[in-house]
């Protein structure tokens, strides 16, 4: 694949990158290797201060950057300048928060027969990244600022077809203050990763993306026993109880389902709908999603803009196609527009039976699945059913329903009443086979850390 931008609106490119050679790769390497060596030196203090500094340049620029993501991946210009405030937010977090994180645990030194002990919290070295497209700055600042506060050195390898994005955040941390070659963005093809995962010079790597993506760098990662954590694919449940308030879940299912022009791995995509109200919420649901205004991501009243690449709506087709070939329903949507652009509508289907591929996948784009079902049992047996376990979402105002939902739904993360979202505050990951490990909060911080015990004897 080209490094290139590419528009979303009409299929132009409008900027192409050279990948690094052999030689720079190299160089880049030996360059994080030695920033590696003196960076980890550097006091909390001074990370955080980086940090803020990285925050506010990035919030003065919030509408210089909201274009070029934009530009480059098809979001709504507003759902761009929402992602930057998150950026701002998460700095301003581990700013303040990081140096707390890393202060070292006291233990109970007389139940080990020492003077001391204690748990301190130590950078690993080189991170290697590889992040996806959707959220082009999100997803790679919620690796950054945490790793760059712990004392670790960053490489990230970003989606091909967001460049731009990608050396903006070198250029960032580097303005910011930050030490020369403590963050660096490497241009290269995915077929490189690799080789760098393979260097010696490197600890460790964070992967978000696809399951396939995730299942290669596993296994690379096990072969030269490197930690990693893997975010991975989502197909999350949305689940809708009678008790609830029915305008306010489906204003937030639309939302659920056509965030980011429907291409989030948190986006609910599979709404199981008790039977009580199946019928009010799937007439409110499509009218709703019918009502969506979808066109130029710069036009202040659009909702969805176009998918980001030609081949992943070729893929969210590919799987309408297949459900509705097998029997399901179309409510809404379900073609591709006319017109230039690589734009898909707001779709609902019904009807949905494991033989459909959807069924057991994910579709990353604006297609919303629904289902009736009779009992809060039979929607945690059917969301449950599926491979991914990452996001999931009730709508209840019932004690037990809620307790029931936290306590069966194989999910890393549940949220009831409210969008699934992150924030820098909580844990973010899944289970399954949405992968492992925490990014995000004191946990994120703590995955890329030698959790180095440290017993002192009494005086002899």
């Amino acid at each position: 694949m080209a490094i290139a931008t590419t528009s979303p609106v009409t299929g132009q490119v409008l900027r192409t990158f050279d990948e690094l050679t052999s030689e720079e790769l190299e160089d880049r390497l030996a360059r994080a290797a030695a920033a590696a060596a003196s960076y980890r030196l550097t006091s909390v203090e001074e990370r955080a201060r980086w940090l803020q500094h990285a925050a506010e340049r990035l919030e003065k620029e919030v509408e210089s950057v909201s274009r070029m993501i934009t530009e480059e991946m098809g979001k709504t210009f507003r759902a761009a300048e929402q992602e930057v405030a998150k950026c701002v937010h998460g700095l301003h977090f581990y700013a303040a928060e990081g140096p707390g994180f890393l202060r070292d645990l006291d233990g109970d030194a007389e139940r080990v027969q020492a003077k001391q002990t204690f748990v301190t919290y130590q950078p690993i070295g080189v991170v290697l990244a590889v992040m996806p497209w959707n959220l082009p700055l999100w997803q790679a600042m919620r690796f950054a600022a945490p790793a760059l506060m712990a004392g670790n050195v960053g490489l990230l390898k970003h989606a091909s077809n967001v460049p731009q994005c990608a050396l903006y955040l070198e250029e960032l941390f580097r303005d910011a203050g930050f030490p020369d070659d403590v963050f660096q963005t490497l241009l290269i093809s995915s077929g490189r990763v690799e080789q760098v995962l393979r260097d010696p010079r490197v600890a460790a790597a964070t992967l978000t993306g696809s399951e396939p993506a995730g299942r290669s760098v596993a296994s690379i990662a096990g072969d030269e026993i490197k930690k990693v954590v893997l975010e991975l694919g989502g197909s999350d449940p949305f689940i809708v109880m009678p008790s609830t308030d029915l305008d306010r879940a489906t204003d937030v299912a639309v939302k659920a389902r056509c965030l980011n022009n429907g291409q989030s791995c948190i986006n609910g995509k599979r709404f199981f709908v008790h039977q009580d109200i199946g019928e009010a919420f799937l007439e409110m649901f499509v009218a709703k999603m019918g009502a969506l205004t979808v066109g130029d991501p710069m036009d202040e009243g659009t909702d969805v803009g176009p998918l980001a690449t030609e081949s992943g709506r070729q893929d969210v087709a590919a799987y309408v196609d297949d459900a509705v070939g097998k029997g399901a329903t179309v409510l809404l949507g379900g073609r591709i527009p006319e017109g230039p652009g690589w734009y898909y509508p707001p779709t609902v289907l019904t009807d949905i039976t494991p033989e459909m591929r959807m069924y057991h996948e994910e579709v990353f784009g604006p297609v919303a699945q629904v289902w009736t079902v009779a009992s809060l049992e039979e929607a945690l047996r059917e969301a449950n059913g599926h491979p991914y376990g990452l996001g999931s979402n009730l709508w209840s105002e019932d004690e037990a329903e809620r307790e029931l939902f936290v306590r069966d739904v194989q999910s890393g993360m549940a949220f009831i009443n409210g969008n699934t979202t992150s924030y820098p505050e909580i844990p973010f990951g899944g289970v399954k086979r949405s992968g492992y490990g925490r990014e995000l909060s004191d946990l994120g911080m703590r995955e890329f850390m030698n959790a180095k015990t440290v017993w002192i004897g009494a005086d002899a």
